[in-house]
């Protein structure tokens, strides 16, 4: 399907392994249920390049600093998915955008976690974390985002093998 990439919000995603290759999913603040994970993501800010808003959107969700984090590699292009009818109703009232388009990178971190701070900058993204082995996220992501999700896995399958 040809997309008109004016319909859909200029976007990041942020895949972030560990040592032991495994990625970063947080739990969306005010949601339960078992599709309520992801990965950090959010808006490019005029003028900003995408890999900037993904070290700031990181951050800003994570509480993760660009100081224990190594670039890792993107996937070339945009993902795009679309918002279910239901969201985008609710949705329209702050964008007026079909779905998001985004561009991905991966990152590894150098830490144990304990400098995750999810309360770093506000409104509060997630309010819990978890690390999941790269091939098993699409079990616990929203529907809607789970083509995106699955490019992620194949795309990113290199990051998620132990770090020498």
């Amino acid at each position: 399907m040809k997309r008109n990439k004016k319909d859909y919000r200029r976007n990041v995603g942020v895949a972030v392994f560990n040592a032991k290759g495994q990625v970063w999913l947080g739990k969306r603040f005010g949601e339960d249920g078992p599709y309520c994970w992801q990965c950090p993501q959010g808006g490019i800010d005029r003028g900003e390049k995408p890999k900037a808003a993904a070290r700031r959107e990181l951050f800003e969700e994570t509480g993760l600093r660009a100081n224990k984090m190594e670039y890792l590699g993107r996937i070339k292009g945009w993902l795009y998915y679309d918002f279910p009818p239901e969201l985008l109703a609710k949705k329209r009232r702050r964008f007026s955008s079909l779905g998001q388009r985004q561009k991905w990178y991966a990152f590894r971190y150098h830490g144990d976690g304990s400098d995750v701070d999810l309360k770093a900058h506000g409104p509060q993204e997630f309010s819990d974390w978890r690390w999941a082995d790269l091939e098993t996220i699409t079990e616990t992501i929203i529907p809607f985002k789970r083509p995106v999700y699955e490019r992620l896995i194949i795309e990113f399958a290199d990051f998620a093998k132990p770090a020498e």
